[in-house]
């Protein structure tokens, strides 16, 4: 009989949520096999079992957050392999994040003993309550939203669904809790994400004396570049693109700042953190390794992120690993917004949406491509002075992208 204890996930984290598990009490497991998905603030992780044997206890139930070092499953009959759980004791009592991949073991061994239930199982529940009278039933996967709405007193049957097929996501439950009740009010609490997102922008906000500058700029030949070529990269990619060399050009913005030193660290790569917006919230997984791309490798890249974030399959190592963020806050159909910076880093860029204005252009007025990019900075790495070429030296690529390309 062994007793499995939610592993450090890395990054400093000290609790989890049960999304769901992927055994059942009784069932067999194999040293390395997912047992369960649980969310952490950073992402959904896929826990694998240090042991083999049979399924005793499941000590959480969907929905309930365990502390690390709390027991997670208790498995009978265990056939352990010394070197494997050894491995995995000396990775999780140094805090190393390396617990969650094959626990030290051999790719023989965790090839050869991998039995994962498909996903495909995963279906949607029928309430609890059956009601005979019911016009419907609810289209439930997630067992945080169930949790949810039992916590809210929410009758899921009374909720309209906006997953695909009509699926009910936490946000329509979320809705349904916004909308006042005979006490005038509801109450939710912040879950995991909320909390970790709260704790570093206020972190954010209170470290660093952040300035702002705003440019308009001409985006009509980097519109008609794009309009040329349908299947080729898209626009966010070729600002991207940019920003990397305007990164070259002003390392001071792909950095940190050491106060313990009073130093200002500059990185040799550029990870070009993307802003997107998923389905547990807003999100910033980066590019790795972004100024070694093409502007196509960039677009693959930068299309892969954003739809893993969607769908808060983000890896928490992708969400950490950002030296500078890109915001398309023009996605959402506004044109400005002042960004707060993502600490550690020092700067984030924002691109609002490309619009049809009235621009002047060789002394004729004409109607062109315009969008305004806005930029954030932490004032103590430099001035306004080093802030404003930075942000001409995008601004001049996307209105002539065709010689920037060709410098680059």
């Amino acid at each position: 009989m062994a007793t499995f204890l939610l592993p450090d996930l890395g990054e400093g984290l000290t609790e989890a949520e049960i999304v769901r598990w992927l055994v059942a009490e009784g069932d067999v497991v194999a040293v390395d096999q997912s047992i369960v998905e649980v969310e952490t603030a950073k992402s959904l992780v896929e826990v694998p079992s240090p042991f083999a044997g049979r399924v005793e206890t499941l000590h959480a139930a969907p929905g309930a957050t365990v502390l690390v070092g709390r027991p997670l499953v208790t498995v009978a009959a265990v056939d352990r392999e010394p070197v494997a759980v050894a491995t995995y004791r000396e990775e999780e009592q140094a805090g190393s994040g390396n617990v969650l991949i094959g626990y030290g073991t051999s790719a023989g061994a965790a090839t050869a003993g991998r039995r994962r239930r498909p996903r495909g199982n995963v279906r949607p529940v029928a309430p609890a309550f059956p009601d005979p009278e019911t016009r419907r039933v609810p289209l439930v996967v997630s067992p945080l939203v169930r949790n949810l709405a039992r916590e809210s007193g929410v009758d899921l049957r009374t909720v309209d669904g906006t997953g695909d097929g009509g699926v009910i996501t936490r946000s329509d439950v979320q809705r349904a809790v916004a909308v006042p009740g005979a006490s005038g009010e509801r109450r939710v609490p912040l879950n995991g994400f909320r909390k970790a997102v709260a704790a570093a922008l206020s972190r954010s906000r209170a470290e660093i004396p952040e300035a702002t500058v705003w440019v308009d700029v001409d985006a009509t030949k980097l519109w008609q570049l794009r309009a040329s070529a349908p299947a080729g990269p898209g626009l966010i990619a070729y600002v991207a693109r940019f920003v990397v060399a305007g990164l070259r050009q002003y390392p001071v913005f792909n950095a940190r700042l050491d106060t313990g030193r009073q130093e200002i660290v500059e990185f040799d790569r550029v990870d070009l953190g993307i802003a997107v917006q998923g389905a547990r919230g807003l999100v910033v997984p980066a590019v790795v390794g972004a100024d070694t791309m093409t502007t196509a490798q960039l677009d693959g890249e930068i299309r892969r992120l954003t739809a893993s974030a969607r769908e808060g399959r983000t890896s928490p190592a992708e969400l950490s690993a950002g030296t500078f963020t890109l915001n398309n806050y023009g996605a959402f159909r506004v044109d400005g917004s002042a960004a707060i910076i993502n600490h550690p880093q020092v700067a984030i860029l924002g691109l609002g949406r490309i619009i049809d204005r009235p621009w002047v252009v060789d002394g004729q007025l004409c109607v062109r491509k315009i969008t305004q990019m806005s930029f954030v900075f932490d004032h103590r790495v430099c001035d306004g002075g080093t802030a404003a070429g930075f942000m001409r030296s995008v601004a001049d690529a996307i209105e002539d992208p065709a010689s920037a390309i060709a410098r680059l």
